[in-house]
């Protein structure tokens, strides 16, 4: 068996056992496949860490930057209040239309709403709005860009919010200083910013599975 099949296979096993996807999940994936999205949304067992986060931190706002089909999407909304709010950016109008269906299939179209466009041109439109600090930011959008989202984050938050960046070790090239790829200086970038900036606290987690060789970031705003 190989080392890529094992980690299929023990996220399956997790997925059966503690974060089963229900119709509507299922139903986000296969709409999300049919539309010729790109295979990146997180796996049933990220989806269900990202929902267990949520609900630890108590969270009313949530923040997410790359929305794809709406998969992390729903996983996050779903652990909102009824009164809660999440607010998605997303670069593409495809991936957009496809993600308001998922959600709204989901009955949590009250709750979500989707905003089109690139991210660095959403966010201070955002800020201009003067909205409640999200609880939770969640990145998982062009990784190039990765320092500019954690700083936007930074801005839209408040002491005790939490922010996850996802796919931070780029199958193991983040550790190389001297790549010219804009996703591992983007990822790098943000690392850094974290790791020196005096309001965050955080740590970056090395995983595999159903994505393979891959990682997140996780960090608290401080006061």
């Amino acid at each position: 068996m190989s080392e890529s099949q094992l980690w299929d296979d023990v996220d399956e096993y997790f997925s059966a056992h503690l974060s089963p996807e229900d119709d509507t999940l299922q139903a986000a994936l296969r709409d999300s496949d049919a539309a010729e999205l790109p295979h990146i949304s997180v796996t049933a067992p990220q989806g269900k860490f990202l929902h267990l986060l949520a609900q630890i931190q108590g969270a009313r706002n949530i923040l997410e930057i790359g929305t794809l089909g709406g998969y992390s999407t729903i996983w996050l909304a779903r652990a909102l209040p009824a009164d809660g709010r999440l607010i998605s950016l997303e670069y593409s109008a495809k991936n957009a239309e496809v993600a308001t269906r998922n959600i709204a299939r989901a009955g949590l179209d009250r709750i979500v709403e989707v905003r089109v466009g690139p991210a660095l041109e959403s966010l201070p439109k955002l800020a201009d709005e003067n909205p409640a600090p999200f609880d939770l930011v969640f990145i998982d959008a062009d990784k190039a860009n990765n320092p500019h989202y954690v700083d936007w984050a930074l801005r839209l938050t408040s002491t005790g919010s939490l922010i996850v960046v996802d796919n931070v070790v780029r199958g193991g090239r983040v550790a190389d200083a001297d790549s010219t790829a804009p996703d591992v200086q983007g990822t790098r970038a943000a690392i850094e910013l974290i790791g020196s900036h005096p309001r965050l606290s955080g740590t970056a987690i090395q995983t595999v599975g159903g994505k393979g060789y891959d990682g997140f970031a996780l960090a608290r705003v401080l006061a």
